[in-house]
This record gives structure tokens, C-alpha cells and sequence, in this order.
């Protein structure tokens, strides 16, 4: 993908984008404190568009966005990513739990996503959040001016496969500012030294999406769920982030 298609973002418009992902960072937190073995899915989603109702302007990001029905992406132990809230979904200990979240507050867009443990967990499964969620952290630590995409690519590769866990391919993270997915795209594979090159004003959300088996992975017949094909346990962690002459700066943290 070329560089001249990727939208540099003013600091004023990056001033924008934290303001959308504030809101995304403020919300994620109350639904952490709201997992517990017992809720459901839909419980969250449901707590999720109350939080929303209170900061005028802002609207989610994924509902509606071709077709898909929820504010929220849950996705549950081998889910990947896309998995739908239900009531029927009750959690349990034992589980992991991915929030996928965005918004578009005032024209812009944010968006998020954190794993966490419902109540105790393996040794294996508490291992790969950790992992996931360091390589998020490495990943960031790349995007600086100057340095290639795949830097941020082989960050999360690097360090993942190297504790023994696998990357997922099907799913990449993006640009994002005016239209929720813009170039390029970022993958959480790569060969360090090669794609575009880093520039002030770019601003990326970055997703590393990690598998305990492998980096295979299957769509339900609801048309979304993305699970692991061999059924094994996946998390998923993601910021957005605007690469500053400074160095990262990431957008969705509080």
C-alpha cells in the first residue's frame, strides 16, 4: 500500500482523535469492572449503550457497520474477534474475555480492545493474555517516526512467537481518524525494515490478536464470530495510537 494513501492527521485532528478515544478508554473501563463469572454478554452490551447515552455527540462505531448488530465485540475463550453479545452467553471462571470497542465522537473515530480473565484462569491462558498485551506494548514502542510499518509487524511477532504462541493473520490493525478503517494496514507479521515509512501525523490502531495453537482461523455461520480453527484459547488488545515527532502517543489510554 502506498503512502499516499495514508491520511496524516494535524495536531488539532489529533487532539480530536483522543477526545473519541477518551470515551472509548472511559467506557472499557466501567465493563471491565463489570465482568464477573454469571453476566452474559448481552449484559455488558447493555451497560455499554447506557454509558454511551451519557456523552453527547457520541455514537458506536461498529453498530451498524456492515450489518454488524452490537456496540460491542465479545469474543469468548477461541473466539478471535467479531463475537456477537448474547444472553445466552453466560460467563464462567475458566473464560477469557475479549471487548472489541469504538466510537465516532464529533467526526472522529476511536477505538479499543483489552482481554481479561473471569474469575481463575490456567497458567497457559493467564501467559497468553500477558503476552498479547506486551506485544501490544512492544508495538507501540516501534511506531516512531522514521521507522518502517513492519517494525510494528515484527514487534509483535517476534516477541509472540518466541514465547510460543502463534499470530493470527486473518486480521490486521488499521488507520483511523475520519472513517473508522483507514490505511494502511497493520499487520502482526512482518519482516522488520520493510513497508511504508513512518511519518509524523500518521495514526494507527494497532491489534495484535494471539492463539495459543494456531494462527488458523474459521467464521461462524452467523457471519462474524472469528474462532480458532483448532479450538484453542485466543486474546486480543488494541490502541489506537498517533505517531508524534515526541514518539507514540497512545490515544486510548487513560
Amino acid at each position: 500500500m502506498g503512502s499516499e494513501s495514508i491520511i496524516l492527521k494535524t495536531s488539532s485532528e489529533i487532539e480530536s482523535l483522543r477526545k473519541s478515544n477518551l470515551v472509548v478508554a472511559e467506557i472499557l473501563q466501567k465493563l471491565k469492572a463489570e465482568v464477573a463469572p454469571g453476566i452474559t454478554t448481552m449484559d455488558l452490551e447493555k451497560r455499554c449503550e447506557e454509558e454511551l447515552k451519557k456523552v453527547s455527540g457520541a455514537r458506536p462505531a461498529f453498530k451498524g457497520y456492515r450489518g454488524f448488530p452490537a456496540c460491542l465485540c465479545t469474543s469468548v475463550n477461541e473466539e478471535v474477534v467479531h463475537g456477537m453479545p448474547s444472553d445466552k452467553k453466560t460467563l464462567n471462571s475458566g473464560d477469557i474475555l475479549s471487548v472489541d470497542f469504538g466510537v465516532e465522537l464529533d467526526g472522529f473515530y476511536g477505538d479499543s480492545a483489552f482481554t481479561i480473565k473471569v474469575g481463575d484462569i490456567t497458567a497457559e491462558t493467564e501467559k497468553l493474555v500477558a503476552v498479547t498485551e506486551e506485544s501490544l506494548n512492544k508495538a507501540i514502542d516501534a511506531a516512531r517516526v522514521g521507522n518502517r510499518l513492519h517494525d510494528i509487524s515484527h514487534a509483535v511477532q517476534g516477541y509472540v512467537e518466541a514465547e510460543g504462541f502463534s499470530v493470527v493473520r486473518a486480521f490486521v490493525g488499521h488507520g483511523i481518524g475520519r472513517e473508522l478503517h483507514e490505511a494502511p494496514q497493520v499487520p502482526n507479521f512482518g519482516k522488520p525494515g520493510t513497508g511504508v515509512r513512518l511519518k509524523e501525523g500518521m495514526v494507527l490502531a494497532i491489534e495484535p490478536m494471539i492463539s495459543v495453537g494456531t494462527w488458523d482461523i474459521k467464521v461462524l455461520k452467523d457471519g462474524w464470530t472469528a474462532v480458532t480453527s483448532d479450538g484453542k484459547m485466543s486474546a486480543h488488545f488494541e490502541h489506537s495510537v498517533a505517531i508524534t515527532k515526541d514518539g507514540p502517543y497512545v490515544l486510548s489510554r487513560l
